[in-house]
């Protein structure tokens, strides 16, 4: 060291400047990791206390919302650019600065936000939430990943398509590779499709609402929300869609319950199901996994538009609270109850019209649920096997001769769709039920796309919704 340089005095200490926006984003970030919440859940309350606190305006919420769910939808791509961006395994990263480098991987990647920009507000994120040495980390591998566009890293981290596809594929699209291979299965064809179904997968879904029956009509519900911020549905007769930037929260018709937040998907189901045809009796239907309500709201109101009376069935106590403030102010007859679907309560073969929205992997959901692609792994589908064809075995016990059953799952893995079907009629792992498949396509009007039946599988990238999957069950015996 020079003469001048050991006379040079040491530069002042500098508080680190706090940045609400990127400080609750990685709040939401821990919370995902550390409590496994899910950020539609986290997120919300957060930018309502921010709001509550004179911290927020709109686009601030708009910018945090953007960093939380872009950063986890693609957090596997940046995981394999981080990684090439440090001399160590990325398991020896402690978590909190692994989701201050994702962070900044994300807008310095995937928004417009410039390099600059981009880089100094993470590292004083890591200032204020890491301290100054593991700030300096920060920067340094931030400022190596700044060096290229996404799709030069892309270049560099992607394995060649011809040599390994699925693993071109998840690094790509930021999916594990397993999640890859049973999407392509589930979807079929080649590499087109399968793209265009991942990449639907990292684009923000659009908030669809539901004008529930006998409480307000789609246009009605259109009007309240003016010109410039609602859209008629695609598929659904009682689905509107919210403009960019639209809050549910703050709609009236949402507060007071008249309307609901819905995907498009999800109503199909529940109108499918109404709307199968069946002989004699229409007076008694059942949601047997409820929770959290949305289908059984809208089931609730079709039911009583025809004078039926609607049970609502969940097994968790918390997840029935929801149900029942879904229904609250239905305008016909209904119950709510707390019961497990595989040991019911009910009488069987009562019940003409039955749903079983079964737990699943959620596979289908993964444009709203991003951080679930990260969670699940193959075992999970033998987990969920057994509780799935009780349910629909159960379900087909509960409806009568000539009654209707619909089973879905917001997942398009072979595994929890037709296979569940298939073992329980043919009487594998179960006693076999005398029903007959109902084909739902023609009870989809309008939808295209919807494959050979008679059951129906819905994707994001042909129908803009969540991948449910129906399928509809007549008793025989």
């Amino acid at each position: 060291m020079n003469e001048q340089a050991r006379r040079r005095p040491p530069k002042p200490y500098r508080r680190p400047k706090k940045d609400p926006v990127r400080i609750l984003a990685f709040e939401a970030l821990r919370a995902v990791d550390e409590r496994a919440a899910y950020a539609n859940l986290v997120l919300p309350p957060l930018l309502k206390k921010a709001r509550e606190a004179g911290d927020f305006d709109t686009r601030d919420a708009a910018l945090a919302t953007e960093l939380v769910y872009g950063t986890l939808r693609r957090q596997g791509t940046y995981d394999a650019i981080i990684s090439a961006c440090i001399d160590r395994p990325l398991r020896q990263v402690d978590p909190p600065v692994l989701d201050v480098l994702a962070l900044g991987a994300h807008q310095l990647l995937g928004t417009r936000i410039p390099t600059h920009a981009a880089v100094s507000a993470s590292v004083e994120l890591a200032r204020v939430v890491l301290g100054d040495g593991r700030a300096k980390f920060v920067n340094a591998v931030l400022r190596k990943i700044a060096k290229d566009d996404l799709d030069a890293w892309l270049e560099r981290v992607a394995p060649p398509y011809d040599e390994d596809a699925e693993d071109h594929l998840a690094v790509v699209h930021s999916h594990p590779r397993w999640v890859v291979s049973a999407l392509w299965d589930a979807l079929g064809g080649g590499r087109a499709g399968i793209e265009d179904l991942l990449e639907a997968d990292n684009e923000r879904p659009e908030v669809t609402l539901v004008a529930r029956p006998g409480r307000i009509s789609p246009d009605e519900l259109l009007d309240t929300l003016g010109e410039d911020s609602g859209l008629p549905g695609r598929w659904s007769p009682y689905a509107v869609r919210l403009t960019e930037g639209g809050e549910p929260g703050a709609i009236d018709a949402v507060r007071e319950g008249r309307a609901g937040v819905q995907d498009e998907g999800s109503q199909l189901v529940a109108l499918a199901l109404a709307n199968a045809p069946l002989e004699g009796t229409d007076t008694r239907w059942l949601d047997g996994c409820a929770g959290p309500g949305g289908k059984a709201a809208l089931l609730g109101a079709l039911a009583a538009g025809r004078g039926a009376r609607l049970l609502a069935s969940e097994k968790q106590p918390h997840r029935a609270r929801l149900v029942e403030r879904a229904l609250a102010g239905n305008p016909g007859p209904y119950q709510v109850i707390s019961a497990d679907g595989t040991r019911p309560p009910w009488r069987p073969g009562v019940f003409d019209r039955v749903l079983v929205d079964v737990p699943c992997t959620g596979l289908g959901a993964l444009r709203r649920r991003p951080e679930a692609r990260w969670r699940r792994r193959p075992e999970d589908l033998e987990g969920f096997a057994p509780l799935q064809r009780s349910l629909l075995r159960e379900a087909l016990n509960a409806v009568r001769v000539g009654g209707v059953v619909g089973y879905a799952t917001c997942s398009p893995h072979p595994a929890e769709t037709r296979a569940v079907v298939e073992d329980v009629l043919k009487g594998r792992g179960g006693p076999a039920v005398a029903a007959e498949w109902v084909d739902a396509r023609p009870l989809m009007p309008g939808v295209a796309a919807l494959g050979e039946g008679p059951d129906v599988q819905l994707w994001p990238h042909l129908h803009g919704t969540d991948a449910m999957y129906l399928a509809l069950l007549r008793r025989t015996a």
